[in-house]
């Protein structure tokens, strides 16, 4: 059976969003699918065409609108044992998270759903554990059973991949590190199930499968979206001919700590583009960094959202009293219909097991989305609003239009669970 649990939220996202194009008040209605622990990423699509979205999250959809009804597509055949009070074992499926009392990590870290073969039903692609494979999996249109499982690329680092079209083509390609190297992974469309192929945009360097941070946009406002890392920014050439190395431009966005996924955005308005990123993907902070020229280069003044830990104490929280560390994923997309890109992240769950090492690794597994506002002379604030204090976030994070089709939803898949949060307006 599957657990639900159904609670409409009325808290700090409670409020009348400012700027939005008809004042609205904004609550969310959580609906926990599972308690079991299958992966740390879950997203959405219409799977069995029946106009309703439904989700998926480890090696299961879940039938929308009530998503009740679960369906295997991969073999579930993971299971751990706990003791219960009496004394006597019992058998829970999936890996060891909340349910548990060790450290255990999903082979499922993310999940893009896409029409790889172009039949007009989506397919599930999956990221494994960092440094496995990139798998899709074939919808079999309605039929019962396991859905194919096509093998397109050997070897994804990094823990925050991509999954967005970098060479102008208008198809999706696998961004990532792979070989010590960043690059991209393209498929041969006349054949996607083929082994994609890897483009290195960087000489060979230390980046493995745990490196933290990565990101894709056109920072310089050139019409070619450019590859961004914790360290810096790869400008995309004018040609992709011959696989060229890029040219790096350093900056410390996250110096030392490793951010998670990294977005570039106008924030201000001012017409060139910005960085948005986790300052610690199993730390503190979150920032977002204004492009400025200095010299005739571009160069980029941070600007604080959340504050960073500076030494071993934890840091203060925000203006709003806000503090949350594990910015493990983050998404970027318009929350109340503003016109202005927002923010929706929160803490990963025990990313490193219940007796993890991580800063504020037992306190509420949060999850948020961050209101930008514009104010006068190209000022700006971020309005946090408190969506949830019983769920968080895993290494992805996706909110879009699952039930409403005006405001975005959110999809999470951790070790708590999987959960879905339909948004709401009064």
């Amino acid at each position: 059976m599957i657990k639900s649990q159904v609670a409409a939220l009325a808290v700090l996202s409670a409020v009348v969003c400012a700027g939005a194009a008809d004042s609205a008040v904004h609550t969310f209605k959580k609906i926990q699918l599972s308690d079991k622990f299958w992966s740390e990423g879950a997203n959405f699509g219409d799977f069995n065409h029946d106009g309703k979205m439904d989700i998926v999250s480890g090696p299961y959809w879940y039938e929308g609108p009530d998503f009740q009804k679960r369906h295997e597509y991969y073999p579930a055949n993971k299971f751990f044992t706990r003791q219960k009070p009496d004394g006597t074992d019992e058998k829970i499926e999936g890996y060891e998270g909340a349910l548990g009392t060790n450290n255990t990590y999903s082979d499922n870290f993310f999940a893009f759903v896409y029409d790889f073969n172009h039949d007009g039903w989506p397919d599930i692609l999956i990221y494994g554990f960092p440094g496995k494979d990139a798998s899709w999996y074939e919808n079999p249109k309605g039929r019962d059973g396991h859905w194919q499982r096509h093998q397109i690329f050997d070897v994804v680092d990094n823990e925050s991949p991509a999954f967005t079209d970098v060479n102008g083509d208008g198809k999706p390609d696998i961004v990532c590190n792979s070989g010590g190297y960043f690059g991209y992974a393209t498929a041969d469309w006349s054949d996607p199930a083929k082994p994609w192929k890897f483009h290195p945009i960087s000489p060979k360097g230390n980046w493995q499968r745990f490196t933290h941070g990565l990101g894709v946009g056109d920072v310089n406002g050139d019409g070619r979206v450019d590859i961004l890392e914790a360290g810096g920014w790869w400008e995309q050439p004018a040609s992709l001919e011959g696989d060229p190395v890029w040219k790096l431009h350093p900056f410390p966005f996250a110096p030392g700590h490793g951010s998670s996924q990294m977005h570039v955005y106008d924030v201000n308005g001012d017409g060139k583009n910005d960085v948005i990123t986790a300052l610690a993907a199993h730390g503190y902070g979150l920032a977002w960094y204004e492009q400025v020229m200095a010299n005739g280069e571009i160069t980029f003044t941070k600007h604080t959202i959340l504050n960073e830990q500076i030494g071993k104490e934890k840091p203060a929280p925000d203006k709003y009293g806000v503090v949350f560390s594990q910015l493990h994923a983050v998404d970027l997309i318009d929350m109340n219909g503003d016109g202005l890109k927002d923010i929706v992240t929160g803490k990963r769950f025990w990313a490193h097991g219940r007796h993890g090492a991580d800063p504020g690794s037992d306190d509420p597994a949060v999850l948020y989305w961050f209101e930008l506002v514009r104010g006068a002379n190209g000022t700006v604030d971020w309005v946090p609003h408190l969506i949830d204090d019983d769920s968080g976030i895993g290494t992805q994070v996706v909110a879009g239009n699952i039930q409403n089709q005006k405001f975005p939803d959110i999809v999470v898949g951790n070790k708590k669970g999987t959960f879905v949060f339909l948004h709401e307006t009064k």
